[in-house]
């Protein structure tokens, strides 16, 4: 049977790469799925895509509006009555100078990738409180734990949803709400791929990538939703506050 047969789902940033692949696991899994994104012609031509037997909603929503993301919470709950598992994915990479940056800037980074994640969380538990049942899977990063030149803000953001996850971890366990963590590295989205392409060779570059990784490839968007779907399922019943890594190994090794 699928792991989240009649589960209600909600997804933030569900329109591309790991977001859409969620998404799509989800539905292969048995959810009912609604997604948030911004954008609002990339999230109709990705509802129009995914195969969902009416199984697949979408809310335009900016995760860091609170009056909006309480709006689209409640437009979960209207029509389903309940939300048994949010994916907090939205997010955004960030590449500042910490002296140049502007506070504007920090605060828009911040605003995406970590606040987003909280006022989603805010406005779903009180209704998994309620049931004394839910999942909430947190999509960091592994720059929660190492970065590379450049990623400044990025990496302090990411390591800002691994800590919330440890703590929203343990204050609600015992109502039954498990929070956990997922930590892509280098994952072939549209944006990777863009980044390759930008290279002055993106042969060579690629290439280099691929060295520096245990297993000589990097990770899909379908493996990353693999390991949530997991994590989110009563399959991963006795995990809570985790951050599980989906980085062909990269995290494991000393540089060389």
């Amino acid at each position: 049977m699928p792991r989240l047969t009649d589960q209600v789902a909600l997804v933030t940033g569900g329109s591309r790469g790991i977001g859409r692949a969620i998404v799509e696991k989800f539905l292969a899994e048995g959810a009912r799925v609604t997604f948030f994104d911004i954008d609002a012609a990339a999230a109709a031509q990705t509802a129009g895509e995914l195969s969902s037997g009416g199984r697949l909603d979408f809310v335009a929503c900016d995760v860091t509006a609170e009056a909006q993301v309480a709006a689209g919470v409640k437009h979960v709950m209207d029509a389903h009555g309940r939300i048994d598992v949010l994916v907090n994915n939205a997010g955004v990479n960030a590449y500042f100078d910490a002296a140049g940056m502007t506070e504007a800037e920090w605060d828009s980074v911040f605003a995406v990738d970590l606040k987003g994640a909280w006022l989603c969380t805010k406005h779903v538990l009180p209704g998994m409180k309620t049931r004394r049942k839910g999942a909430i899977v947190n999509i960091a990063s592994i720059h929660a734990t190492l970065t590379i030149a450049g990623m400044f803000p990025y990496a302090a953001a990411k390591s800002g949803v691994v800590g919330l996850t440890r703590s929203l971890a343990l204050d609600y366990a015992a109502s039954g709400i498990r929070v956990n963590a997922v930590s892509p590295g280098w994952t072939r989205t549209h944006l990777v791929e863009e980044w390759f392409a930008m290279q002055p060779d993106p042969a060579a570059a690629e290439a280099s990538v691929m060295n520096v990784h245990p297993m000589r490839r990097i990770a899909t968007p379908a493996e990353v939703a693999n390991v949530v779907a997991f994590v989110a399922s009563d399959e991963a019943s006795a995990m809570t506050g985790a951050a599980v890594a989906v980085d062909c190994g990269l995290g494991i090794q000393f540089a060389i």
